[in-house]
């Protein structure tokens, strides 16, 4: 499988880290419901809709959180 250059990394980092933190919420969001709705549905469509909202919010927020945590701590 052809790979990546590096300096992509910082994208495919932010696509995978909302991915799991959007699978992650939505589970715990339709966790009380489990009984009522068809599970593996209702938590993909939960999970993609999240994800569709977070990874441009990850992708144009990670900079300038990076420039704030480098001021913190130099």
């Amino acid at each position: 499988m052809p790979k990546l250059p590096s300096r992509y990394s910082y994208f495919l980092f932010g696509i995978i880290q909302s991915g799991l933190t959007c699978a992650i919420a939505a589970g715990i969001t339709i966790a009380p419901q489990w009984r009522e709705v068809p599970l593996f549905a209702y938590w993909f469509r939960s999970w993609f809709t999240a994800w569709m909202v977070m990874v441009p919010v990850v992708l144009l927020a990670a900079p300038l959180i990076r420039r704030v945590t480098i001021k913190l701590t130099n």
